[in-house]
């Protein structure tokens, strides 16, 4: 959750196929028109609640956004179904308002980027690639992002196209408790974690995974691996080791347990002619949920990236 030092903004997206669509552009009170902003996009099964990284930014001179993507957290209306999209490209307009928005708001030559987190960083690549507004944007910074699905290639070769055939005849055929509940005990105050959240829009056990959505997912993952051309300079942040522990153990307090930091190796070069990498030993999937020491280290070495790719042009104070 966070404090009364944030305000909400819902954004009307109109009707799709399941009737109101809303977004809800979440913003820190302390921003100012005459500094650098970050958008952040949360991922899968998941909301703003990360009142620290937004503290962190402010002391190094930027202003914090977050938005809560249509059927997610603040934005999941009851006539919904939780985290669904039949396409990447959905979420490109609230976004784009967004991006709007802070552009209203803050000075013409003042520095934009966006800090995706895990399904956040795939669709912030996507949209990097094609969105109106990516011209607008002047970096990417991807924690953990979601570039390939952590399964055997004998389940990426059958299991995704099914997923794409059996969608087609049923839309919310979904894979229930997708999500292993022993992460969310890594990361819930309520188990063996530090962080306190509203588990009705993060739940421990994950919202069902729906086979449209996988498959569009994975098709958005496919037309990056194969051409994406991101111009603006990009970090991709990731721990030093995976694991897939069935019950509890420890090693999920050190190691990402949600998707392959190989992947994201493999594939984070593929995105765009200026990426860098940035390992963080023991951290977990969203980096900046890691233990305290991690995370720390987890800011340095992205406050350093920006000095080097972002901050020689802006008027960062």
């Amino acid at each position: 959750m966070v404090s009364d030092n944030f305000t909400e903004q819902t954004l009307e997206m109109g009707e799709d196929y399941e009737g109101r669509v809303i977004a809800t552009l979440v913003r820190s009170d302390k921003n100012v028109p005459d500094r650098p902003s970050i958008l952040y996009l949360h991922g899968f099964n998941d909301y703003f609640f990360h009142e620290h990284v937004a503290e962190a930014f402010h002391e190094q001179g930027y202003n914090f956004y977050a938005l809560d993507l249509r059927k997610y957290g603040r934005s999941l209306l009851a006539h919904q179904h939780p985290n669904y999209c039949r396409s990447i490209t959905e979420y490109f307009e609230e976004i784009d308002r967004s991006i709007e928005i802070i552009r209203s708001e803050t000075d013409t030559d003042e520095k934009l980027l966006i800090l995706g987190h895990s399904t956040g960083g795939l669709i912030a690549s996507v949209y990097q690639n094609t969105g109106e507004y990516r011209d607008q944007v002047d970096g990417l910074i991807l924690n953990s992002p979601f570039l390939e699905f952590n399964i055997t290639p004998w389940q990426r070769w059958l299991l995704l196209p099914m997923a794409g055939v059996i969608s087609f005849f049923a839309p919310y055929a979904a894979r229930r408790k997708p999500l292993s509940h022993v992460y969310g005990a890594s990361v819930s105050n309520q188990k063996k974690g530090e962080w306190h959240f509203n588990t009705e829009w993060k739940p421990l056990n994950g919202f069902p995974a729906y086979l449209q959505w996988i498959y569009a997912v994975n098709r958005a993952q496919k037309k990056l691996h194969l051409a994406s051309d991101i111009s603006v300079p990009v970090l991709i942040l990731h721990s030093d080791a995976s694991s897939r522990p069935k019950r509890w153990n420890n090693i999920v307090l050190k190691t990402d347990m949600v998707l392959n930091v190989e992947h994201m190796k493999k594939f984070g070069r593929k995105l765009g002619s200026d990426v860098s990498f940035a390992e963080i030993p023991r951290a977990i999937h969203d980096v900046f949920l890691s233990k305290p020491e991690v995370r720390q280290t987890a800011f340095r070495k992205m406050f350093s990236w920006l000095s080097q790719k972002i901050e020689i042009h802006s008027s960062v104070s």
